[in-house]
C-alpha cells in the first residue's frame, strides 16, 4: 500500500528587471559609538515589545497535522474527513475494546501477529519504545497504543497476555486485541487504510503493513509512519505532541463557546 502524497505548492518568483542607475547619493559616516546607541535604542524600544507580543498573543503553539484518506467537501470551508469506523474487539484482558470504550481518546495503531519473524518485531520495540518515552506523563493520559492482530486463530487473549507481559506493556497505555478475520482485515482496510489479510505467498502466511497510523479524538486519521524506522517513531512522537496541543485547543474553544 502506498503512502499518500502530500502536495507541496511553490509560491510564485518574480523576476524584476534591472534598471537603470539613479544619481548618486551622498552617504555620511555615522561614529560607530553612537551607531551602536541607534541600535540599542531600537531594540529596546520597538523590536523587544514586538517579541514579547509575538510570544504572549499567540494562540497556536502548535503544529496543526493534515488529514489522510478520502474526504468530501460538500460547501466551501465545510469539509467531510474520513473516519475509523466503529469497532468492537476482544481484549487480551478477555475485555472488550470498542470505539465506545476508547472515546475521547488519541489512538495509535497498528497490525501485527505474535509468531511473525519478520517485521513485527521491530515494530513491536518500536511501539515499546514509544511507551517508555510517554510514561505516565499527564500530557499524554489521553493516548492509547492499539496493536491488533492479524492471526486471530493463533493469537487468543490468552497469548496476546503473554505478549503483552513479554513487551511490558502498560494495560492502560498499550492494548492488544483481537477478534474475527473478517472484522479486523476490514478495519485495516477501510479504517486505517493498511493492509492486514492472509497470503500464502507472505512470509509467516500474513501480509501486513509496517505503518503506525495517528487517529484524532474525532476518528480522522492525522499521520502515517513507518513503524520499523527509529526517525518515523520520533516523527510520530512530535506528531502526538501536536495533537494533544490541538485537541486541548479545541477543548478550550468549545468550553468558552458554551459559556457564551
Amino acid at each position: 500500500m502506498g503512502k499518500q502524497l502530500r502536495a507541496h505548492h511553490l509560491g510564485d518568483h518574480q523576476v524584476t528587471a534591472p534598471q537603470a542607475p539613479g544619481p548618486q547619493r551622498a552617504w555620511h559616516l555615522v561614529p560607530a559609538g553612537k551607531a551602536r546607541k541607534f541600535i540599542l535604542l531600537f531594540l529596546l524600544l520597538v523590536a523587544a515589545p514586538g517579541m514579547f507580543f509575538l510570544v504572549r498573543s499567540g494562540t497556536h503553539r502548535f503544529m496543526k497535522l493534515p488529514y489522510y484518506g478520502p474526504k468530501e467537501v460538500e460547501a466551501p470551508g465545510d469539509t467531510l474527513y474520513h473516519t475509523i469506523p466503529p469497532f468492537a474487539f476482544m481484549g487480551s484482558d478477555g475485555q472488550v475494546v470498542s470505539d465506545t470504550s476508547l472515546a475521547g481518546n488519541i489512538i495509535v495503531a497498528d497490525f501485527f501477529f505474535t509468531r511473525c519473524t519478520t517485521i513485527c518485531p521491530k515494530m513491536n520495540g518500536q511501539m515499546q519504545q514509544l511507551q517508555l518515552r510517554m510514561g505516565r506523563d499527564g500530557v499524554f493520559k489521553d493516548v492509547v497504543l492499539l496493536s491488533h492482530t492479524v492471526d486471530p486463530e493463533h493469537d487468543t487473549p490468552e497469548v496476546l497476555a503473554e505478549h503483552a507481559r513479554h513487551m511490558q506493556a502498560d494495560p492502560a497505555r498499550w492494548k492488544f486485541v483481537t477478534g474475527t478475520k473478517e472484522d479486523l482485515y476490514l478495519q485495516g482496510s477501510e479504517g486505517y487504510l493498511l493492509a492486514a489479510r492472509e497470503d500464502v505467498m507472505a512470509p509467516d502466511g500474513f501480509l501486513h503493513s509496517e505503518h503506525f497510523v495517528l487517529v484524532d479524538k474525532q476518528r480522522h486519521i492525522r499521520g502515517i509512519y513507518d513503524g520499523t524506522k527509529s526517525a518515523e517513531v520520533d516523527r510520530l512522537f512530535t506528531d502526538i505532541k501536536n495533537l494533544v496541543r490541538e485537541e486541548n485547543e479545541k477543548a478550550r474553544l468549545a468550553r468558552e463557546a458554551q459559556q457564551r
